[in-house]
């Protein structure tokens, strides 16, 4: 314990230091950060992501977040933040996020790094603002709907022909999962082959029609691209759902990966210069699936896909927390709770964390002796869903830490992520809590 004691850097208040120093350190030179979170829920790792996102913008060139959302609703946003959009304030451009589950973006953190942004965008050239994009792969249908639009605009025969593909699609209804229930059992015709003509097509007519406009034309070319390759990657995703086995979990990795790749290449094309990126997500896309028992049953993730490509060019960083509450539903599609959060299981990472006896720290996981964190442990892993009595076999699973992230944030008490539709049965002791981020963003950790 004293060893990992000494290898541990505190996070201290405001005006002790600076707190992300061994981590901005540990970054150097870096061209991908993947920041993780625990939960979905948790106000300390989404304040704690913003203020690290912050310090690498500012000091260390990095142009882009990548999050963990549907690629339309987070380009809302990003229009926003660049200056491009009609939309009065962060809160009216986080309005697309309306799906379950809305407050994994609709939430007061989120909010508040958004009008950040925005303000610091404002000050900068059109090209070296800094973008906000999500990576997932849910949204097939407004996907089909903005390619057909952006044709409309710029080549009517072509979105004539985009239409006529993606009819494929429409006597299964607006529920992308009828679509894969029925091609899985052989009882309608399979949309692959569209889905691919679509996306070949409009890459090869988009390198002729955008070869000599400005910015912000490559920039919507690039958006109605990447919405077709979300729709090919996505057909086969809901292909998949209903086959079993990890295949989906793969997939959707694996589009993920291919979005931070097709991203970063653009954005290094429109600055000449290496793009760097952020990432944001879940631990367990963000923390390389080598080192944790998923590797067993054949699952790989983002963090895995980007240190096999990238290399050191690529850091990981995760977070730990031991008690507190938490933003989660009790089922998939149900209403947001405000829970308590289980102190963690004995034989956990998060145990021994809170063992040590310091509220909340950054630990690099190199700088440690390699007996300090040797082995493999408990970790655990709340996503939108979080269910207390079947803990251990819901939420935990072993990971080798030092192997897993490069950097470990722990806070060893947390509190639930506070959206921005509260319901009704929140707390009334956080219901009316103000924000502090408004004020004076990112500065307490």
């Amino acid at each position: 314990m004293r060893e990992l004691r000494a290898a541990i850097h505190t996070l201290g208040d405001v005006g002790s230091g600076d707190p992300w120093g061994p981590l901005l350190e540990r970054v150097g030179d870096a061209q991908f950060v993947l920041i993780g979170e625990a939960t979905h829920g948790t106000h300390e790792f989404y304040r704690a992501r913003a203020a690290i996102t912050r310090r690498l913008i500012e000091e260390r060139g990095f142009c882009a977040i990548i999050a963990e959302a549907d690629w339309p609703d987070a380009y809302r946003v990003n229009r926003f933040v660049r200056g491009a959009s009609a939309d009065d304030d962060a809160d009216e451009a986080l309005s697309n996020f309306h799906r379950f589950p809305r407050w994994m973006w609709r939430n007061t953190v989120t909010r508040d790094f958004t009008g950040w942004l925005r303000r610091y965008n404002s000050i900068l050239d059109e090209e070296e603002r800094i973008g906000f994009y999500g990576m997932d792969l849910y949204s097939l249908h407004s996907s089909m709907k903005l390619v057909t639009t952006y044709l409309e605009r710029t080549d009517p025969d072509a979105a004539h022909a985009a239409k006529m593909r993606y009819a494929c699609f429409d006597h299964f209804g607006p529920e992308a999962q009828a679509y894969g229930y029925a091609t899985s059992l052989g009882l309608a015709k399979e949309c692959e082959a569209e889905v691919i003509e679509q996306l070949v097509e409009l890459r090869h007519e988009d390198e002729r029609r955008l070869q000599h406009v400005g910015f912000v034309q490559k920039d919507e070319g690039f958006f109605a691209e990447q919405n077709a390759r979300l729709v090919r990657n996505a057909e086969r995703y809901y292909r998949a759902m209903f086959a079993g086995g990890v295949n989906t979990w793969n997939l959707r990795d694996a589009h993920m990966a291919e979005t931070i790749r097709e991203l970063r290449g653009h954005l290094s094309r429109q600055r000449d210069e290496p793009a760097k990126v952020v990432v944001w997500a879940h631990n367990a896309h963000v923390g390389d699936a080598r080192f944790t028992d998923r590797r067993e049953g054949g699952e790989h993730n983002i963090g895995e896909l980007m240190r096999e490509a990238h290399g050191k060019q690529c850091v990981l960083v995760g977070f730990t927390t031991y008690e507190g509450t938490v933003a989660a539903s009790s089922d998939w599609d149900g209403p947001l709770e405000h829970k308590a959060l289980r102190p963690a299981l004995d034989g956990s990472w998060e145990r021994l964390f809170h063992e040590v006896g310091i509220p909340r720290f950054c630990l690099v996981t190199n700088n440690a002796p390699s007996r300090a964190l040797a082995g493999a442990r408990l970790n655990r892993s709340i996503g939108v869903v979080y269910r207390p009595q079947t803990e251990r076999w819901s939420h935990y699973f072993t990971s080798e830490l030092s192997r897993q992230f490069d950097i470990v944030l722990h806070y060893d008490t947390t509190r639930a992520l506070r959206p921005l539709d509260v319901p009704a049965a929140w707390p009334s002791d956080d219901r009316h809590r103000s924000s502090p981020d408004r004020a004076s963003p990112f500065t307490k950790f």
